[in-house]
């Protein structure tokens, strides 16, 4: 696997859960991991995002975050975890955030406003959902090369291959691998939570958690200067050799 797009493949397509939920207890197989990933590449190339185009993305983690990030990855483009107004300082070519922060922002002429969580307000921005159901998951036509940029914090990038190998890094340092559950408790701006949260758990066929303060999983990706939380091993910024 060399780029972000291999982890998705259909060859990787089953009913092992991908993603969960702990608040609802919901989860997303890596059947429709794959499949959802293509159809998001499939809604931001309908949205104008080439190769090397950002997609910024506001929000915790979450199933519509985790699409985006690989359904960019799978056209060459840049995403960008951010907040508000680093998001709109990036004039990326789309930006993503939940419909709750709709009017709390005000992108440029160039970036396309897309929401989820609901039904936007405004008739120029896109429903990320529904968009997103009702697409066909066609493969792409972009060539992605292991030294394209992959994920950008706006004052350093990482290409793919940047973060598959340190993804790789903390498989084999945690020993994840299909049983594994890795609880995302840091922020996505940073990128070691990125990696070892949401690239690091896929790689090796285990699952990504959405975490409740009170549940807990085999590890924990934790942000800057976070100490206490309830599983039994947690990684952290130097764990991931970005």
């Amino acid at each position: 696997m060399h780029v972000l797009g291999d982890l998705v493949v259909r060859e990787r397509r089953s009913g092992r859960p991908a993603f969960h939920v702990a608040e609802t207890d919901r989860s997303i197989s890596y059947r429709d991991l794959c499949t959802t990933a293509y159809k998001a590449g499939n809604v931001l190339r309908y949205l104008g995002v080439r190769e090397r185009a950002t997609v910024a993305v506001v929000g915790t983690v979450g199933p519509h975050p985790l699409w985006a990030f690989y359904g960019a990855g799978q056209l060459g483009a840049v995403t960008r975890f951010a907040g508000h107004e680093d998001a709109v300082d990036a004039a990326p070519r789309v930006l993503l955030l939940p419909v709750t922060d709709e009017e709390r922002v005000a992108p440029g002429p160039r970036t396309k406003l897309a929401t989820y969580g609901g039904a936007p307000t405004q008739v120029t921005t896109l429903h990320w959902e529904k968009e997103l159901w009702s697409e066909n998951p066609a493969v792409h036509p972009a060539d992605v090369d292991p030294t394209d940029p992959l994920l950008t914090t706006g004052s350093r990038t990482y290409t793919h291959e940047d973060v598959l190998d340190a993804a790789r890094a903390v498989v084999d340092a945690f020993d994840l691998d299909e049983t594994r559950r890795v609880a995302v408790r840091g922020p996505l701006s940073q990128p070691h939570v990125v990696t070892a949260g949401l690239v690091a758990p896929i790689l090796a066929g285990g699952t990504v958690v959405a975490p409740t303060e009170e549940s807990s999983a085999d590890v924990a990706v934790v942000g800057h200067g976070v100490d206490a939380v309830p599983e039994p091993r947690v990684c952290r910024a130097d764990d991931v050799p970005l």
